[in-house]
């Protein structure tokens, strides 16, 4: 049978995750002709067929329909699917994050050198035992460290994840500087280096766990594990570059201390620049107490709801871990109430799954939970928290919320109660436009970052009338 071929009407195409769809055409003989890659035309040398038969009528190809080479290269360091797989802020993230990398591994090179001169390598009267004491105290000096740091701010960093990103790295920079200028002390060397790897050790934990969350943001197709592995090998290709050229930079510098610190501190610099870069191209789209603060008092000023892109690039990086306002979600219970009529006061007003206790002296909000508490409520107390804080700050606010300003200014703080029942009046209005306009912007509301603490409660409505 013979084919009528059709160049104005292709029999179909194909074409690998987002990339330049080929379209192919019913040849004179009746197999397949397919579009080569890149181009265009049909009539031109290039085009190839594939031929029917096998037992399945699957096609034989020729050798030029595979993949082009640079696409093969690149699914090497790629997660698959990309760039559809991943958040559309992978590429600017991952190219700073090389240059970060690189710079940190040419940094280490100095570091470790330095090091090595200190314990006694290369000098004939250095005692292998007290350098093999030395490592051994270094290592179980951070090892310890790892442990308690892990304890004491591993819940924190999912909130903060892009901060402690940040302060993991300028940590990592401050070791390298203790482990340069070591040797130059030799009476503190072992404290120093303890101190260094003590140092090395939580920012091992704190870029570890960042980095974990960070993957989970931009994993979007459940690939978590593929976008963990490719991070892997574009930093161990990274750092074999930084190995080759370290190869070349030490025996230029390590006889004159003077270049070797210069050519510290000017990688160290381009390490702080280029790690700011790649964390500031992150755009989160959950939730953690800044972001909400930034878009809340937006909302508030201008009734207008920022997108992540525009929360993301306001978030501060170096003052993100002390907020002006001091909330506390998930207290215990025990701990804002300690007599019925405490609780009653508190109880008062609230019908929402969760108990607000505002100290207008100290700015303190402490927010008890209810066992229902879900994400949307979480979100609210939080709001209403803020919101509380807000009427203590400077900047315009609705009329309700006006008026409530200037009642806290020029009244007593045994009013506080009333000032948060009237606010849940306020929230009742304004929080499901607020909560409608954070998901139309692109906000993701089904869970968020904010700093949760596990103390639940029940309690009664009105137990001025139910105390048994």
């Amino acid at each position: 049978m013979a084919y009528v071929a059709s160049i104005e009407a292709p029999l179909c195409s194909e074409q690998f995750g987002s990339g330049t769809a080929r379209r192919c055409r019913a040849a004179t003989d009746g197999s397949l002709q397919w579009e080569a890659w890149g181009r265009r035309w049909w009539a031109f040398s290039g085009a190839f067929t594939a031929k029917p038969g096998g037992r399945d009528g699957g096609e034989r190809v020729a050798p030029g329909t595979a993949v082009p080479p640079l696409s093969r290269l690149l699914a090497v360091f790629l997660p698959q699917g990309f760039p559809d797989s991943v958040s559309p802020d992978y590429l600017p993230y991952q190219l700073w994050d090389s240059v970060q990398a690189f710079a940190s591994s040419l940094s280490g090179s100095l570091a470790t050198h330095a090091v090595l001169l200190g314990i006694g390598v290369g000098n004939a009267k250095a005692s292998v035992s007290a350098a093999t004491a030395t490592w051994l105290v270094k290592d179980s000096t951070g090892m310890l460290g790892r442990i308690i740091f892990a304890w004491w701010m591993g819940s924190k960093m999912d909130c903060n994840a892009k901060q402690w990103r940040l302060f993991a790295d300028i940590l990592n920079d401050v070791a390298m500087l203790l482990e340069i200028m070591a040797p130059i002390f030799p009476i503190c060397f072992t404290m120093t280096i303890c101190i260094s790897n003590l140092a090395k050790c939580i920012v091992g934990v704190a870029g570890g766990a960042t980095r974990a969350a960070l993957t989970m943001h931009q994993a979007r197709r459940n690939n978590m594990a593929d976008v963990s592995a490719k991070d892997g090998s574009q930093e161990t290709l990274v750092s074999l570059a930084g190995l080759l050229v370290s190869l070349l930079m030490l025996p230029l510098v390590s006889d004159c201390p003077s270049l070797s610190l210069g050519c510290f501190f000017f990688l160290t610099a381009l390490h702080i620049y280029a790690n700011y870069r790649a964390v500031r191209a992150l755009v989160i789209e959950t939730l953690n107490e800044r972001r909400l603060w930034l878009v809340l008092k937006h909302f508030l000023q201008r009734g207008e709801v920022l997108g992540p892109a525009s929360a993301n690039q306001m978030e501060p990086l170096w003052t993100g871990f002390w907020p002006s306002l001091s909330l506390s979600l998930g207290v215990p219970l025990h701990r804002v109430t300690s007599s019925v009529f405490e609780l009653q006061k508190l109880v008062e007003g609230h019908q929402e799954p969760y108990l607000l206790r505002w100290d207008q002296s100290q700015n303190q909000v402490q927010v008890v939970l209810s066992q229902v508490a879900g994400p949307e409520t979480i979100l609210r107390a939080a709001t209403h928290g803020l919101v509380l804080g807000a009427l203590q700050g400077d900047g315009p606010l609705p009329g309700e919320l006006e008026g409530l300003r200037n009642r806290v200014r020029a009244g007593p703080e045994k009013e506080s109660c009333v000032i948060v029942r009237e606010t849940h009046q306020v929230l009742d209005k304004l929080f499901p436009k607020f909560l409608k306009g954070l998901q139309d912007v692109g906000w993701t509301t089904e869970k968020h970052q904010l700093e949760v603490d596990e103390w639940r409660a029940t309690w009664l409505l009105c137990p001025e009338k139910k105390l048994l």
